[in-house]
């Protein structure tokens, strides 16, 4: 089986808090351990009603502390948001307090609209320019080879924590294989340069010092239930949430209704359903043999998970449902 992990973003439920929601996720990190997933990783999202997980660093301290061995880390930390030092020092310090469990994934994307992301850093598109470089320096700063440096990252000087680079395009394909990184990809919104990014991803890797070959991990949307009919109406959430993308609606995430057809237009139900594409929705029968294609056409080394469903236990349900069907 290969290993199974789950990208969270802490997502706020109509009627419900973001205190509700990141106490959800922290039950679903420790749950998700017991079950057997190696990561749990979560991702900054700015200005959004719907997310809570902005504060991704503090995040990852606080479902950290409430676990013992899967590993924590950032689907992304969007890198020119921020100093490499501060990002060097934040998770460095998460790896000395919980060392061998911290991930970090770095994104160039803001992760928000462009108006909050001027507000984040002024001079953010100077730095997506830099991304090459300023991730060359985060890695600097973690390493022990900086030692010698008049700045450095106490704590996270040596601490070497894993650097990933994600990406939904080809641009991080060929970054992450130059720099000889693990590659992330999010084809559970981003679907349409999968095969191409990791086509190029293997054919130009390059070894580095933190690894020998190429490590690949595609992101997909996973809702499992009893029955194809309960899955279906559970990821009518998931589908009013993206369709939210489309329009720009950040509102709580809203519970599962009997039909979308009077909910969105032609438009959006085709811009949803491009994002979508490698969404894998139905009973254990019937989805055990798309996502043994799709791990066939990808050849993929883990698989990363998103589930958005209204109700936690339903969640928690379907994260289990998913480790019976990798058993088989």
């Amino acid at each position: 089986m290969i290993p199974l992990s789950i990208l969270d973003l802490a997502i706020v439920t109509e009627g419900s808090s973001a205190r509700v929601a990141i106490q959800n996720s922290r039950d679903l990190a420790r749950k998700a351990e017991n079950m057997g997933y190696l990561r749990f990783w979560m991702a900054e999202h700015h200005n959004m009603e719907n997310i809570a997980s902005s504060a991704t660093s503090v995040l990852l301290g606080h479902i950290a502390d409430a676990t013992e061995k899967i590993r924590v880390g950032s689907g992304g930390i969007m890198l020119p948001n921020h100093s490499p030092l501060i990002i060097a020092e934040q998770f460095g310090t998460l790896a000395t307090i919980y060392p061998g469990r911290v991930d970090l994934g770095l994104g160039r994307a803001p992760g928000t609209d462009q108006l909050t992301a001027s507000a984040i850093r002024s001079d953010r598109m100077h730095q997506v320019q830099n991304f090459p470089q300023i991730v060359q320096q985060l890695q600097k700063y973690l390493s022990k080879d900086n030692s010698q440096s008049k700045v450095r990252a106490f704590p996270g000087e040596g601490t070497e924590v894993p650097i990933w680079i994600l990406g939904s395009s080809t641009d991080s394909a060929y970054l992450a294989a130059e720099l000889g990184l693990p590659y992330a990809f999010a084809s559970h919104f981003a679907p349409q340069h999968l095969s191409q990014a990791v086509r190029i991803y293997r054919e130009r890797f390059k070894t580095s010092d933190q690894l020998n070959q190429p490590t690949f991990m595609p992101c997909v949307n996973v809702i499992l239930a009893d029955t194809d009919e309960e899955a279906e109406y559970l990821s009518t959430s998931m589908l009013q949430m993206f369709m939210g993308v489309v329009t720009g609606d950040r509102s709580p995430m809203k519970p599962p209704v009997d039909s979308m057809e009077e909910i969105w237009n032609e438009h959006t139900k085709y811009a949803v359903q491009q994002m979508l594409a490698c969404s894998f929705i139905g009973s254990v029968k019937n989805v055990k043999s798309q996502i043994k294609h799709f791990l066939d056409q990808t050849k993929a080394d883990e698989l990363m998970v998103s589930t958005y469903i209204y109700d936690h236990d339903q969640r928690i349900k379907s994260y289990q449902l998913l480790t019976e069907v990798m058993d088989d």
